[in-house]
């Protein structure tokens, strides 16, 4: 061997090594790039935030029946009145006069009415001794009734005096607070008995013990709300205090601000404390539902169901190594109260019962079924391809058809298996999706997990992970981008069965993995 010979040899050997560190460094590189999150316990509560104002439940206008100059205000902006209470003088001076005029119309009435009295009693006298015609003792009797009603209407005068003057004297009309003075002393108000346009308004009050928010709410949260939730509210004068109220009421009519339909939603409160004012802004939070003690997992850490094969290949898995037919069949199982889905902790991290467990394996189908619905649904994919190649549908239509063929398959062999007793592990409904755990070896796991409440950040988890689990979150980015060629790698295991389980006779693995020696 020459020397330029052993030269390039060396050479050849450097490159080598130097290559195969260079893939370590990548393999390490990418390990250690992966983003995790931990699994942790905490409260959960679902709230639909608004903004509002702080108003009296009731305001009364107050006016008077009487027209005239005010001569004093007895009451102020703020001031507490009780029912009955004395605002305002006016002057007295036309009612006054009137009531005199009655006082005297009544008594020429009374001493009239005394005068016919006796006259009749004396025209009936002289009738019986036949002194008087019967047409002379008829005036006497018309005289008397004629000053019985002169009588009558000068008492309803007089009664009618009696409270124009006393509505010269305006007082509250319920108990209450102040909340606007409209007028001040010298001011001529006109009568909102007598005048056409309502007459002066002087005073406006309210009950500021009970007051109200009333908020416009976005249509998107209106199916989650109804009367009597729970509700708190803060405002920017007391930042360290919330208040509690509740939905009293949700208005029919939408009102639309800025092309965003919205529903009035009137939120009443306890204003014991005084604290609350008339016209402060608020911002109110409705209580919809929360979940207390329980396991949280972020949510940029969850993947959908259908995206599971895509989101495998983001983070580098070999999705021949693994067996994707469960997350497929879960997907289309939904349960609500928890039940379907085992193999984790409960909610509040207790574990499951061992029939529980058994009852999400796999089970084997019966003779004779399982060969029946494999070539249902074989020559169904067969259909869907064809109609692929001719254009008649797109692929994602395929992918939908795909899986609820699998997700008929899963039920039907739901039904034969009898249906195992498993563990609530909630009250509320339940969706299914898929958490990446990291393994022991730093090796990231799917596993199926039972979704419930959540909000923007955090998701309750009933079942699949427990307390303390670390889990890979994959990137948005990376999802998208390995969802194209994952559709392609299932075009080309067209032939197989998609959904697990082998096929007999030559069959190709679909995404069982490899197959058991």
């Amino acid at each position: 061997m020459t020397r330029r010979t052993l030269t390039l040899a060396l050479a050849g050997m450097v490159a080598v090594v130097t290559a195969a560190c260079s893939n370590n460094d990548k393999s390490v590189d990418e390990g250690s790039s992966l983003m995790t999150v931990e699994v942790t316990r905490g409260d959960l509560s679902i709230r639909a935030e608004a903004t509002g104002t702080v108003e009296p439940i009731r305001t009364v206008e107050v006016k008077s029946k009487a027209s005239g100059e005010i001569l004093r205000l007895h009451a102020d902006v703020g001031d507490q009145v009780g029912p009955g209470s004395l605002l305002a003088d006016i002057d007295p001076r036309d009612v006054q006069n009137r009531f005199n005029q009655t006082e005297a119309d009544l008594a020429v009435a009374q001493a009239r009415l005394e005068i016919s009295e006796a006259q009749l009693e004396r025209s009936d006298q002289l009738l019986g001794a036949a002194v008087i015609t019967p047409q002379e003792h008829e005036s006497s009797r018309l005289e008397f009734a004629n000053s019985q009603a002169s009588l009558v209407k000068a008492e309803t005068n007089h009664d009618l005096a009696i409270l124009q003057l006393n509505d010269v004297r305006i007082r509250a009309p319920a108990a209450g607070t102040i909340i606007q003075k409209s007028v001040e002393e010298g001011v001529v108000i006109q009568s909102a008995s007598q005048n056409v346009s309502g007459g002066t308004a002087l005073f406006m009050m309210a009950n500021l013990k009970e007051m109200q928010v009333r908020t416009l709410v976005d249509e998107t949260d209106m199916g989650q709300l109804a009367s009597g939730l729970e509700a708190i509210v803060s405002v920017e004068a007391f930042p360290d205090e919330s208040f509690r109220g509740v939905v009293d009421k949700i208005e029919p009519q939408a009102t639309v601000v800025q092309n965003v339909t919205m529903f009035p939603v009137i939120v009443s409160l306890d204003n014991s404390s005084g604290l609350l004012k008339p016209g402060m802004n608020a911002e109110v939070e409705v209580l919809i539902d929360e979940a207390l003690d329980v396991i949280l997992v972020p949510n940029n850490a969850i993947v959908q169901t259908s995206d599971v094969g895509p989101a495998a290949m983001a983070l580098g898995l070999n999705i021949d190594d693994m067996d994707l037919t469960q997350f497929m069949r879960g997907g289309r199982g939904g349960s609500r109260g928890g039940q379907g889905f085992t193999g984790g902790r409960g909610q509040g991290g207790e574990p499951q019962s061992e029939g529980a467990e058994a009852a999400s394996g796999e089970g084997d189908s019966p003779p004779g079924d399982g060969q029946d619905d494999q070539g249902s649904i074989m020559a169904q994919l067969q259909e869907l391809r064809a109609q692929v190649e001719s254009g008649e549908i797109s692929q994602e239509s395929m992918r939908a058809e795909m899986q609820r063929l699998g997700g008929g398959r899963g039920e039907r062999a739901a039904r034969r298996g009898g249906g195992a007793e498993v563990t609530r592990a909630s009250a509320r409904d339940t969706r299914p999706a898929v958490v990446f755990v990291m393994g022991a070896d730093s090796i990231p796991e799917p596993r199926l997990v039972q979704m419930g409440l959540n909000d923007w950040d955090h998701t309750q988890v009933v079942t699949g992970v427990q307390e303390g689990d670390v889990l890979v979150v994959v990137g948005a980015a990376q999802l998208m981008a390995q969802q194209q060629e994952f559709q392609d790698r299932m075009m080309s295991r067209m032939g197989g069965n998609l959904f697990g389980g082998g096929m007999g006779g030559g069959g190709s693995r679909g995404f069982r993995g490899r197959t058991p020696e």
